[in-house]
């Protein structure tokens, strides 16, 4: 026998028309209750919370644990990105290392070939820095290196990579390093590639400037910064950074020393150059030169007699003695 739907219809309508004027009816209650400004309404709603919650813990289960998974899957996430970086580090440093090496072997290879003397007084005295004695206006640490370890004033000190400052001020167990951001430092430096003469100036920042510049046009960004010797203070082709250009437009010099992890220092022995005085016995002073001269230019008679005695002297020593 076929059921009729039309009778299912007709019970189910009213049916759904009650449990949403109950629903509706339920929520408004609840609303005027929640919003009623009694103590005992008060003390109502607190027993319905204290009644209600506990028992929808099961219920804030699954969306807790969803949003533990969501955030462990953004953080494996996050993970493996750093993970993928950290390898294409790796390999960049591999490289990096085997061309460090070939180059090591290289240097080696040429220096034993040139004969090449290196300057056995440039060592280096490893300290350890004590404190940041800097303020807003200078600009300076302190090592636990002093008079006693042979640190002299003027002697430059770097982090291992790059060019930090020069000894300024010694104790017998203590000495004070000026840094190159410091605003009474001054280092002459030259450009390279383009062999560009310029002076890092500190202004208390960590990108000083460079100024007295020989030609701005042939420096560009990126450029790598050295010490020129000059003066006598430092010594020539130690790092001290890249050229940088800031929004004014103003050559920069990027420090390649890390002036925010300063832990050891190490003290370069420069004890200069050694003067010329005098020139050597090759190289003949004016009046030399003038008196050679002269002697050379001398009267027509004489000339015939200076060819004379070269050739008996060339007579001579072809016969030999007894000739």
């Amino acid at each position: 026998m076929a059921r009729d739907r039309s009778q299912d219809d007709d019970y189910l309508r009213p049916l759904r028309r009650i449990l949403a004027s109950v629903t509706v009816l339920l929520l408004v209650a609840i609303f005027l209750v929640w919003r009623i400004d009694s103590p005992r309404v008060e003390r109502f709603r607190a027993q319905v919370i204290d009644q209600v919650v506990p028992s929808f813990d099961w219920v804030m289960a699954p969306v807790t644990g969803a949003v533990n998974i969501l955030r462990d899957f953004q953080s494996y996430r996050r993970i493996y990105a750093q993970n993928q970086e950290l390898r294409r580090e790796l390999q960049q440093m591999k490289a990096w290392k085997e061309a460090a090496l070939q180059l090591e072997q290289e240097n080696a290879r040429l220096l034993d070939l040139n004969n090449v003397r290196l300057d056995p007084r440039l060592t280096y005295v490893t300290g350890v820095v004590m404190a940041d004695s800097g303020s807003p206006f200078r600009q300076s640490v302190l090592l636990n290196i002093g008079s006693r370890d042979g640190i002299v004033d003027g002697w430059a000190a770097m982090d291992g990579i790059g060019l930090v400052g020069r000894i300024s001020g010694t104790g017998q167990e203590v000495s004070r390093v000026i840094l190159l951001t410091d605003t009474s430092s001054r280092l002459p430096v030259t450009i390279q590639p383009s062999g560009q003469k310029a002076i890092v100036m500190g202004d208390n920042t960590a990108a000083p400037p460079l100024g007295f510049v020989e030609n701005e046009a042939l420096i560009r960004p990126g450029d790598r910064v050295v010490s020129s010797g000059d003066g006598g203070v430092f010594p020539a082709g130690l790092l001290v950074g890249q050229v940088a250009e800031d929004p004014g437009g103003r050559l920069r010099v990027r420090l390649a020393a890390d002036y925010e992890r300063l832990e050891f220092l190490r003290v370069l022995r420069h004890l200069g150059t050694e003067p010329i005085s005098n020139p050597g016995s090759l190289i003949l002073s004016g009046d030399a030169t003038v008196g050679a001269a002269g002697e050379a230019t001398q009267s027509g008679t004489d000339t015939p007699r200076l060819a004379t005695d070269i050739e008996t002297g060339a007579a001579v020593a072809a016969g030999g003695p007894d000739g």
